[in-house]
């Protein structure tokens, strides 16, 4: 493979690849790299903090106080602090580089939060256990999760009167898309799932005196329907294959979705759902690797970080900062916005947002500082921006430990007018090259702050 689809790939199925891992993999055939990465994901590794305080509260009884509640939540916002930044530093240093993105990816459509570290810690691990599975077991499982049946009112729907909020997401933006159902389709499907519930430990419990036994007509079909005959009825749509695949492509091919490509993704992945088959057909098809698929997406606000850390190891030493730098940048890691989660693409990109990307890098890396870079980079207007939107909202120190000793090793055989190969995903504009031309380079560790700081730098 040349080392530009080695990269792309790597991208899109992680967050980057070292010089060094290009070296080991470039004089491979694809087909042995892509199995590669499936095999380096074969394994589940579940993702867990301390949340033994929380259990022993759980363990008291079904019935908790409202002081215990009260409890738990404080607890679990100290926990959730910690598991976002444990999520942070897997998607860094994981050895199953695919299925940990394939986690991420999932998190995105099967969107779901809950206040309690507990469930939302067996939720993540549902996701990373399924990523790479079947789609039909896994829009199973989405559906018994304690958090899920707390975030869209399942545990509230009951014969007597059902609630219609999961039944509506579960086709709207989980398996179907908007606009093919019928309000007839909520209310029968809502019915089907009326009884499901959770413990307090967390576990799914089915209420059978809860649950509506009598017939139910979804989708022109008629039966005494429970929930996951519903999702059965719903994986017969060819829709659902479509829906799912358009995400797919969306996610790690372009933002501009080819209905050609699409429709071949469908054809593999409605034969049995398989979400592995369908990935491993994506990263093996010569389309994949087209030159206007490489470089073309913005990173996400965690692609970005991550990314960062994987080029310079990183170590925060107050926490709290990535938290911080998460909601400057909009996407914080088990927090989305809305059942709808986070929408991507160009959203990514704002006034704000734009000004804290460029200067990021060197507020972590170099204590603020650009070297030979601040003054020619930008216009006198955009530098003067940077510098009073820095002043009133990121002019703090962040207290890091970097590894430079890591970059210097894994870029040893890489020169200094290479490095940019290396760093950035997309090709130059014009004003950059320029701009990179007239600079003095006068260390790897300096030039790679520098390119970090660029515009190009946000797209992968």
């Amino acid at each position: 493979m040349r080392r530009s689809e080695i990269q792309h790939l790597y991208w899109r199925a992680g967050f980057g690849i070292s010089p060094v891992t290009i070296e080991s993999l470039r004089h491979l055939k694809r087909k042995v790299v892509v199995n590669k990465l499936f095999d380096d994901s074969a394994s589940v590794t579940l993702l867990t903090v301390d949340t033994s305080e929380i259990q022993s509260i759980l363990n008291l009884g079904e019935k908790l106080s409202s002081d215990n509640r009260r409890k738990i939540q404080e607890l679990s916002r100290k926990k959730s602090i910690e598991l976002n930044q444990a999520w942070i530093n897997r998607l860094v240093t994981s050895k199953e580089m695919l299925r940990e993105k394939m986690t991420l990816f999932w998190a995105n459509v099967f969107v779901c939060e809950d206040n309690n570290t507990i469930y939302i810690q067996r939720y993540n691990n549902m996701l990373r256990k399924y990523a790479l599975g079947n789609f039909g077991e896994f829009v199973k499982a989405v559906s018994k999760e304690a958090a899920m049946t707390k975030y869209l009112n399942t545990k509230q729907n009951r014969k007597q009167k059902p609630n219609e909020n999961f039944a509506r997401e579960l086709m709207e933006l989980f398996t179907l898309g908007e606009g093919h159902y019928t309000e007839q389709d909520i209310k029968e499907s809502a019915r089907a799932f009326t009884g499901y519930s959770h413990n307090l430990k967390g576990d799914f419990v089915f209420r059978k005196f809860q649950h509506d036994n009598g017939n139910k007509t979804f989708f022109g079909k008629t039966g005494i329907f429970k929930g996951d005959d519903i999702i059965d009825i719903i994986l017969e749509q060819r829709q659902c294959a479509q829906f799912i695949c358009e995400k797919i492509y969306s996610y790690f091919v372009h933002d501009r979705i080819n209905q050609n490509h699409v429709k071949s993704m469908v054809k593999v992945f409605y034969r049995d759902y398989d979400i592995e088959k369908l990935m491993r057909f994506v990263m093996l098809s010569d389309w994949f690797y087209n030159q206007d698929h490489m470089g073309s997406k913005i990173k996400s606000p965690i692609e970005f970080l991550v990314g960062l850390q994987k080029v310079v190891p990183v170590t925060f030493k107050n926490k709290r900062q990535l938290m911080f730098i998460q909601k400057q940048l909009g996407q914080v890691l088990l927090d989305p916005p809305n059942v709808a989660g986070w929408k991507g693409g160009k959203n990514w990109i704002d006034s704000n947002t734009i000004v804290i990307r460029l200067k990021l890098p060197s507020l972590i890396l170099n204590d603020a500082f650009i070297s030979k870079s601040e003054d020619n980079q930008f216009s006198n207007e955009a530098s003067e921006m940077i510098r009073s939107a820095f002043k009133k909202r990121v002019s703090k120190q962040f207290k890091t430990d970097v590894n430079w000793d890591a970059f210097e090793k894994q870029f040893k055989n890489v020169s200094i007018e290479d490095l940019s190969e290396f760093i950035l995903c997309c090709d130059l504009q014009p004003e950059t090259s320029e701009y990179l031309k007239k600079l003095d380079k006068i260390s790897k560790k300096e030039y790679c702050i520098q390119l970090m700081s660029l515009p190009e730098y946000q797209m992968c």
